[in-house]
Protein backbone atom coordinates (compact mmCIF):
# COMPACT_ATOMS: atom_id res chain seq x y z
CA UNK A 1 0.00 0.00 0.00
CA UNK A 2 0.74 3.88 -0.73
CA UNK A 3 1.34 6.65 1.98
CA UNK A 4 -0.57 10.06 1.14
CA UNK A 5 1.66 12.95 -0.48
CA UNK A 6 1.86 16.30 1.02
CA UNK A 7 -1.33 18.26 0.19
CA UNK A 8 -1.43 20.37 -3.01
CA UNK A 9 -1.08 24.39 -2.32
CA UNK A 10 -4.85 25.14 -3.40
CA UNK A 11 -6.07 28.84 -4.78
CA UNK A 12 -8.35 30.69 -2.19
CA UNK A 13 -11.02 31.84 -4.76
CA UNK A 14 -13.65 29.36 -5.48
CA UNK A 15 -15.27 30.65 -9.17
CA UNK A 16 -14.44 34.89 -10.19
CA UNK A 17 -15.12 34.51 -13.88
CA UNK A 18 -13.53 36.77 -15.97
CA UNK A 19 -14.60 34.59 -19.23
CA UNK A 20 -17.98 33.59 -19.91
CA UNK A 21 -19.12 31.56 -23.13
CA UNK A 22 -22.16 31.48 -23.54
CA UNK A 23 -25.22 30.22 -25.85
CA UNK A 24 -27.03 32.81 -27.58
CA UNK A 25 -30.37 31.89 -26.77
CA UNK A 26 -28.86 32.65 -23.13
CA UNK A 27 -30.13 36.36 -23.23
CA UNK A 28 -33.81 35.46 -23.71
CA UNK A 29 -34.19 34.03 -20.07
CA UNK A 30 -33.95 35.78 -16.97
CA UNK A 31 -31.79 33.31 -15.31
CA UNK A 32 -29.34 33.93 -17.86
CA UNK A 33 -29.65 37.66 -17.81
CA UNK A 34 -29.63 37.63 -14.17
CA UNK A 35 -25.98 35.76 -14.16
CA UNK A 36 -24.47 38.21 -16.71
CA UNK A 37 -25.57 41.34 -14.63
CA UNK A 38 -23.86 39.60 -12.01
CA UNK A 39 -20.77 39.68 -13.87
CA UNK A 40 -20.48 42.21 -15.71
CA UNK A 41 -16.80 43.00 -16.18
CA UNK A 42 -16.21 39.10 -17.61
CA UNK A 43 -15.56 39.01 -20.92
CA UNK A 44 -18.47 37.46 -23.30
CA UNK A 45 -18.03 34.73 -25.83
CA UNK A 46 -20.65 33.38 -27.87
CA UNK A 47 -20.63 29.85 -28.69
CA UNK A 48 -23.17 26.93 -30.81
CA UNK A 49 -22.98 25.14 -27.68
CA UNK A 50 -22.45 24.44 -24.35
CA UNK A 51 -20.19 21.38 -25.04
CA UNK A 52 -18.88 22.41 -28.29
CA UNK A 53 -16.16 25.26 -27.45
CA UNK A 54 -13.02 23.36 -29.07
CA UNK A 55 -10.94 26.07 -27.33
CA UNK A 56 -11.97 24.88 -24.20
CA UNK A 57 -12.22 21.47 -23.62
CA UNK A 58 -10.08 19.53 -26.37
CA UNK A 59 -6.41 21.18 -26.23
CA UNK A 60 -4.66 19.30 -24.00
CA UNK A 61 -2.05 22.22 -22.64
CA UNK A 62 -5.06 23.68 -20.66
CA UNK A 63 -5.15 21.08 -18.46
CA UNK A 64 -1.96 22.28 -17.04
CA UNK A 65 -4.36 25.88 -16.34
CA UNK A 66 -7.27 23.33 -14.58
CA UNK A 67 -7.40 24.82 -11.34
CA UNK A 68 -7.35 28.76 -12.89
CA UNK A 69 -10.32 28.07 -15.64
CA UNK A 70 -12.31 26.58 -12.83
CA UNK A 71 -12.04 29.88 -10.85
CA UNK A 72 -11.78 32.17 -13.85
CA UNK A 73 -14.32 30.19 -16.46
CA UNK A 74 -18.13 29.90 -16.69
CA UNK A 75 -20.54 28.27 -19.42
CA UNK A 76 -24.05 29.44 -19.92
CA UNK A 77 -26.08 27.14 -22.18
CA UNK A 78 -29.98 26.19 -22.17
CA UNK A 79 -30.66 22.56 -21.24
CA UNK A 80 -32.27 20.68 -24.31
CA UNK A 81 -33.68 17.31 -23.10
CA UNK A 82 -35.89 16.81 -19.57
CA UNK A 83 -34.93 12.84 -19.59
CA UNK A 84 -35.63 11.06 -16.08
CA UNK A 85 -32.94 8.32 -16.21
CA UNK A 86 -34.05 5.60 -13.42
CA UNK A 87 -31.38 4.92 -10.81
CA UNK A 88 -32.14 3.52 -7.90
CA UNK A 89 -28.98 4.20 -6.05
CA UNK A 90 -28.75 7.24 -4.93
CA UNK A 91 -31.95 8.23 -6.00
CA UNK A 92 -34.88 6.55 -7.62
CA UNK A 93 -34.42 8.86 -11.04
CA UNK A 94 -31.77 10.87 -12.18
CA UNK A 95 -33.24 14.69 -13.15
CA UNK A 96 -32.19 16.80 -15.95
CA UNK A 97 -28.85 18.79 -14.85
CA UNK A 98 -29.04 22.04 -13.93
CA UNK A 99 -25.49 22.70 -14.14
CA UNK A 100 -22.36 20.77 -15.50
CA UNK A 101 -18.82 20.74 -14.28
CA UNK A 102 -17.72 22.10 -10.66
CA UNK A 103 -15.41 25.19 -9.41
CA UNK A 104 -13.85 22.57 -7.03
CA UNK A 105 -11.70 20.12 -8.82
CA UNK A 106 -11.76 16.60 -6.71
CA UNK A 107 -9.08 14.07 -8.78
CA UNK A 108 -11.46 11.42 -8.84
CA UNK A 109 -14.80 13.36 -10.26
CA UNK A 110 -15.96 11.34 -12.97
CA UNK A 111 -17.24 14.30 -15.36
CA UNK A 112 -13.58 15.78 -16.51
CA UNK A 113 -13.60 12.06 -18.46
CA UNK A 114 -16.39 13.03 -21.00
CA UNK A 115 -15.49 17.00 -21.36
CA UNK A 116 -11.72 17.05 -22.41
CA UNK A 117 -9.07 19.15 -20.21
CA UNK A 118 -11.28 21.75 -18.98
CA UNK A 119 -14.23 21.53 -16.59
CA UNK A 120 -15.32 24.58 -15.30
CA UNK A 121 -19.17 25.00 -14.30
CA UNK A 122 -22.04 25.09 -17.05
CA UNK A 123 -25.22 26.91 -15.75
CA UNK A 124 -28.38 25.93 -17.20
CA UNK A 125 -30.04 29.16 -17.51
CA UNK A 126 -33.70 27.58 -18.60
CA UNK A 127 -34.43 26.63 -15.19
CA UNK A 128 -38.50 26.82 -15.19
CA UNK A 129 -38.06 24.22 -17.75
CA UNK A 130 -36.51 21.86 -15.43
CA UNK A 131 -39.02 22.15 -12.34
CA UNK A 132 -41.59 21.95 -14.61
CA UNK A 133 -40.25 18.62 -16.08
CA UNK A 134 -39.95 17.38 -12.42
CA UNK A 135 -43.27 17.84 -11.67
CA UNK A 136 -45.31 16.92 -14.89
CA UNK A 137 -42.74 13.14 -13.89
CA UNK A 138 -43.97 13.07 -10.35
CA UNK A 139 -47.07 13.81 -10.46
CA UNK A 140 -47.43 10.50 -13.58
CA UNK A 141 -45.93 8.39 -11.01
CA UNK A 142 -48.32 8.94 -8.22
CA UNK A 143 -47.37 8.09 -4.88
CA UNK A 144 -44.63 5.20 -4.39
CA UNK A 145 -46.72 2.08 -3.19
CA UNK A 146 -43.36 -0.07 -2.38
CA UNK A 147 -40.74 1.34 0.04
CA UNK A 148 -37.02 0.83 -1.00
CA UNK A 149 -33.56 1.64 -0.37
CA UNK A 150 -33.68 4.81 -1.56
CA UNK A 151 -36.55 6.28 0.52
CA UNK A 152 -39.33 4.28 2.34
CA UNK A 153 -42.29 7.24 1.26
CA UNK A 154 -41.09 9.49 -1.64
CA UNK A 155 -39.85 9.02 -5.74
CA UNK A 156 -36.36 10.89 -5.07
CA UNK A 157 -34.48 12.62 -7.75
CA UNK A 158 -30.93 13.00 -8.09
CA UNK A 159 -30.38 17.15 -8.83
CA UNK A 160 -26.71 17.25 -9.00
CA UNK A 161 -25.15 14.52 -10.96
CA UNK A 162 -23.12 16.56 -12.48
CA UNK A 163 -21.52 19.23 -10.56
CA UNK A 164 -22.03 20.35 -7.25
CA UNK A 165 -25.14 22.44 -6.38
CA UNK A 166 -23.78 24.27 -3.31
CA UNK A 167 -21.09 25.25 -5.75
CA UNK A 168 -23.98 26.39 -8.17
CA UNK A 169 -25.59 28.49 -5.28
CA UNK A 170 -22.73 31.04 -5.52
CA UNK A 171 -23.37 31.56 -9.34
CA UNK A 172 -27.15 31.61 -9.95
CA UNK A 173 -30.38 31.08 -8.26
CA UNK A 174 -31.28 27.86 -9.82
CA UNK A 175 -30.52 25.57 -6.36
CA UNK A 176 -33.07 28.15 -4.68
CA UNK A 177 -35.46 27.18 -6.90
CA UNK A 178 -35.19 23.73 -7.40
CA UNK A 179 -35.38 23.71 -3.37
CA UNK A 180 -38.27 25.45 -3.70
CA UNK A 181 -40.61 23.67 -6.30
CA UNK A 182 -39.59 20.56 -4.18
CA UNK A 183 -41.66 21.78 -1.34
CA UNK A 184 -45.03 21.95 -3.99
CA UNK A 185 -44.21 18.73 -6.17
CA UNK A 186 -46.01 15.60 -4.24
CA UNK A 187 -44.78 12.03 -3.32
CA UNK A 188 -41.18 14.08 -4.59
CA UNK A 189 -38.17 14.82 -2.49
CA UNK A 190 -34.87 16.57 -4.09
CA UNK A 191 -31.18 15.01 -3.58
CA UNK A 192 -28.10 16.15 -4.15
CA UNK A 193 -24.31 15.16 -2.54
CA UNK A 194 -21.94 18.42 -1.80
CA UNK A 195 -18.55 18.68 -1.00
CA UNK A 196 -18.64 22.51 0.08
CA UNK A 197 -20.67 24.21 2.66
CA UNK A 198 -22.58 27.33 1.23
CA UNK A 199 -24.49 28.79 4.70
CA UNK A 200 -26.81 30.29 2.02
CA UNK A 201 -28.67 27.22 1.28
CA UNK A 202 -29.51 27.14 4.90
CA UNK A 203 -32.15 29.90 4.51
CA UNK A 204 -33.85 28.13 1.72
CA UNK A 205 -36.82 26.31 3.73
CA UNK A 206 -36.68 22.86 2.40
CA UNK A 207 -39.22 21.67 4.77
CA UNK A 208 -37.60 18.11 4.36
CA UNK A 209 -38.52 17.79 0.98
CA UNK A 210 -34.42 17.98 -0.34
CA UNK A 211 -31.62 15.53 1.12
CA UNK A 212 -28.46 16.91 1.07
CA UNK A 213 -25.84 14.26 0.70
CA UNK A 214 -22.06 15.51 2.70
CA UNK A 215 -19.26 13.99 1.07
CA UNK A 216 -17.30 12.52 3.79
CA UNK A 217 -13.55 10.70 3.41
CA UNK A 218 -10.63 11.08 5.77
CA UNK A 219 -9.36 14.23 6.63
CA UNK A 220 -5.53 13.64 5.54
CA UNK A 221 -6.71 11.80 2.21
CA UNK A 222 -9.41 14.73 1.21
CA UNK A 223 -6.40 17.35 1.52
CA UNK A 224 -4.79 15.30 -1.63
CA UNK A 225 -7.81 14.37 -4.05
CA UNK A 226 -10.34 16.59 -2.58
CA UNK A 227 -9.12 20.31 -4.15
CA UNK A 228 -10.83 23.13 -3.33
CA UNK A 229 -13.93 22.00 -1.43
CA UNK A 230 -14.60 22.70 1.89
CA UNK A 231 -12.50 20.90 5.21
CA UNK A 232 -13.89 17.49 6.48
CA UNK A 233 -14.38 18.92 9.96
CA UNK A 234 -16.75 22.07 8.34
CA UNK A 235 -18.88 19.37 6.47
CA UNK A 236 -19.44 17.22 9.26
CA UNK A 237 -20.23 20.42 11.65
CA UNK A 238 -22.79 21.39 8.79
CA UNK A 239 -24.80 18.57 9.11
CA UNK A 240 -26.69 19.43 12.33
CA UNK A 241 -27.20 22.95 10.90
CA UNK A 242 -28.73 21.65 7.84
CA UNK A 243 -30.76 19.57 9.54
CA UNK A 244 -31.95 22.32 11.93
CA UNK A 245 -32.89 24.11 8.72
CA UNK A 246 -35.10 21.80 8.15
CA UNK A 247 -32.76 19.47 5.26
CA UNK A 248 -33.20 15.73 5.33
CA UNK A 249 -28.81 15.32 5.53
CA UNK A 250 -27.60 11.82 5.03
CA UNK A 251 -23.11 11.09 4.37
CA UNK A 252 -21.99 10.16 0.94
CA UNK A 253 -18.73 7.98 2.30
CA UNK A 254 -16.84 8.22 -1.59
CA UNK A 255 -14.92 7.69 -2.78
CA UNK A 256 -13.52 4.93 -0.34
CA UNK A 257 -9.45 5.20 -1.22
CA UNK A 258 -7.95 1.41 -0.37
CA UNK A 259 -3.72 2.45 1.24
CA UNK A 260 -1.82 1.86 3.81
CA UNK A 261 -2.95 3.36 6.54
CA UNK A 262 -6.61 3.67 5.86
CA UNK A 263 -8.01 1.68 8.44
CA UNK A 264 -7.06 3.84 11.52
CA UNK A 265 -8.30 6.94 9.43
CA UNK A 266 -11.56 6.31 8.81
CA UNK A 267 -12.12 5.11 12.37
CA UNK A 268 -11.12 8.28 13.46
CA UNK A 269 -13.31 9.71 11.18
CA UNK A 270 -16.44 7.89 12.25
CA UNK A 271 -15.35 8.85 15.67
CA UNK A 272 -15.51 12.55 14.92
CA UNK A 273 -19.08 12.48 12.91
CA UNK A 274 -20.33 10.75 16.88
CA UNK A 275 -18.81 12.94 18.52
CA UNK A 276 -20.08 16.02 16.27
CA UNK A 277 -23.75 15.33 15.79
CA UNK A 278 -26.55 15.87 17.11
CA UNK A 279 -29.22 13.64 18.45
CA UNK A 280 -31.47 15.14 15.76
CA UNK A 281 -29.04 14.18 13.00
CA UNK A 282 -28.30 10.87 14.51
CA UNK A 283 -32.03 10.44 14.30
CA UNK A 284 -32.39 10.53 10.69
CA UNK A 285 -28.69 9.77 9.68
CA UNK A 286 -28.08 7.28 6.62
CA UNK A 287 -25.17 6.43 3.97
CA UNK A 288 -24.06 5.38 0.82
CA UNK A 289 -20.35 3.61 0.40
CA UNK A 290 -18.68 3.97 -2.74
CA UNK A 291 -15.11 2.25 -3.34
CA UNK A 292 -13.22 4.54 -5.88
CA UNK A 293 -13.40 3.60 -9.65
CA UNK A 294 -10.85 5.09 -11.88
CA UNK A 295 -10.53 5.74 -15.18
CA UNK A 296 -7.58 5.66 -17.86
CA UNK A 297 -8.47 9.23 -19.76
CA UNK A 298 -9.22 10.66 -16.14
CA UNK A 299 -5.96 9.37 -15.17
CA UNK A 300 -3.73 11.47 -18.24
CA UNK A 301 -6.07 14.39 -17.55
CA UNK A 302 -4.61 14.66 -13.91
CA UNK A 303 -1.11 13.44 -14.41
CA UNK A 304 -0.93 16.99 -16.20
CA UNK A 305 -2.00 19.18 -13.07
CA UNK A 306 -1.99 16.90 -10.20
CA UNK A 307 0.37 13.52 -10.37
CA UNK A 308 0.35 13.30 -6.52
CA UNK A 309 -3.50 12.29 -6.80
CA UNK A 310 -2.50 9.48 -9.04
CA UNK A 311 -0.34 7.82 -6.90
CA UNK A 312 -3.23 7.12 -4.61
CA UNK A 313 -5.73 6.62 -7.42
CA UNK A 314 -3.71 5.08 -10.24
CA UNK A 315 -3.36 1.51 -8.77
CA UNK A 316 -3.24 -1.24 -11.18
CA UNK A 317 -1.33 -3.90 -8.66
CA UNK A 318 -4.72 -4.06 -6.31
CA UNK A 319 -7.41 -2.65 -9.81
CA UNK A 320 -8.96 -4.50 -12.67
CA UNK A 321 -10.51 -2.98 -15.56
CA UNK A 322 -14.12 -3.37 -16.33
CA UNK A 323 -16.57 -2.00 -18.32
CA UNK A 324 -19.21 0.53 -17.35
CA UNK A 325 -22.67 0.70 -18.05
CA UNK A 326 -21.97 3.28 -20.67
CA UNK A 327 -19.22 1.55 -22.66
CA UNK A 328 -16.41 3.50 -21.02
CA UNK A 329 -13.73 1.03 -19.66
CA UNK A 330 -12.67 1.78 -15.83
CA UNK A 331 -10.18 0.90 -13.28
CA UNK A 332 -11.72 -0.68 -9.92
CA UNK A 333 -10.48 -2.52 -6.92
CA UNK A 334 -10.19 -6.20 -7.76
CA UNK A 335 -13.20 -8.34 -7.26
CA UNK A 336 -12.25 -10.83 -4.11
CA UNK A 337 -10.28 -7.74 -2.78
CA UNK A 338 -12.65 -5.46 -2.91
CA UNK A 339 -15.33 -7.55 -1.55
CA UNK A 340 -13.17 -8.03 1.34
CA UNK A 341 -12.31 -4.41 1.88
CA UNK A 342 -15.68 -3.32 1.77
CA UNK A 343 -16.99 -5.79 4.41
CA UNK A 344 -14.14 -4.69 6.84
CA UNK A 345 -15.04 -0.87 6.21
CA UNK A 346 -18.68 -1.40 7.01
CA UNK A 347 -17.93 -3.84 9.88
CA UNK A 348 -15.54 -0.52 11.34
CA UNK A 349 -18.34 2.03 10.71
CA UNK A 350 -21.12 -0.15 12.53
CA UNK A 351 -18.86 0.03 15.45
CA UNK A 352 -19.15 3.44 16.22
CA UNK A 353 -22.39 4.57 14.00
CA UNK A 354 -24.56 2.11 14.77
CA UNK A 355 -27.25 4.46 14.16
CA UNK A 356 -25.96 4.58 10.76
CA UNK A 357 -28.12 3.07 8.22
CA UNK A 358 -26.51 1.98 4.79
CA UNK A 359 -28.64 2.82 2.03
CA UNK A 360 -26.05 0.80 -0.49
CA UNK A 361 -22.68 0.19 -0.90
CA UNK A 362 -20.88 -0.64 -3.47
Amino acid sequence: MRAISPPMALPRTLIEPRRIYLEPAVRDYPRGREVLERYPEAERIEVESHWKIPQLFEDRALAEDWLRLKREVLVLGVKKTMTMRPNGRSADFIAPSSSNGCAMACAYCYVPRRKGYANPVSVFVNIEDITRALFRHAKKLGAKVEPNTVDPVDWVYDLGENGDLSVDALVSGNVRDLVAAFRDIPNAKGSFATKFVNPDLLGYDPQKRTRVRFSLMPEAMAKVVDVRTSPIGERIRAINDFVRAGYEVHANFSPVIVHEGWEAEWRELFAEIDAVLEPAAKRQFKCEVIMLTHNEGLHRVNMDWHPRAEDLLWRPDIQEVKRSESGMENLRYRTPWKRQWLDCFLGWMGETLPYCEVRYAF
